[in-house]
């Protein structure tokens, strides 16, 4: 890896910028490094203590991603996953109802919300057909926030 990032990236075709990036995903489809995963190269970026490779994230390309659902299937999502029914895809978003960012994948009355890690294709989609079954596992879920609260059937007491 130090080799390719720091002198071999033209011998081995790899396309540097000119900051001396390239892309992860370039790179892990290279014959050299097509047995190693992501995780492999963010290990060694993080215990790289001369910082020979640093991750540089792209704003236009966020590493997570949001999906929108209610509490009453949170049970279901939180021990199956997330379903993507009789969709092609499970529907994800870049953030949260109300932010500008969200144009779809998120409706306005969820209030639930599963945070995924993902990697997001060139083109920006955000979908994902899940594994086999349809399904994005809780082994890639990594925070659920509760969006809206509701006081239906809570007891109050009233003092006099």
């Amino acid at each position: 890896l130090s080799y390719a990032l720091r002198h071999g990236a033209s011998k081995m075709a790899l396309q540097m910028n000119s900051d001396g990036f390239v892309f992860v995903e370039e790179l892990l489809a290279h014959k050299q490094f097509h047995s190693f995963s992501l995780e492999d190269v963010e290990r060694v970026v993080v215990t790289d203590l001369e910082l020979r490779a640093v991750a540089l994230d792209d704003p236009d390309y966020p590493r997570e991603a949001v999906h929108g659902s209610y509490m009453k299937h949170w049970p279901s999502i939180h021990s199956q996953g997330i379903s993507r029914m009789n969709r092609t895809h499970i529907h994800l978003a870049p953030a949260l109802p109300g932010d500008g960012r969200v144009i779809s994948g998120m409706r306005q009355s969820c209030d639930r919300a599963v945070w995924d890690s993902i990697f997001w294709s060139e083109n920006g989609v955000l979908l994902t057909p899940g594994d086999a079954a349809g399904m994005l596992p809780p082994c890639y879920f990594y925070r659920a926030q509760r969006l809206k609260t509701s006081l239906k059937g809570t007891k109050c007491q009233v003092a006099p």
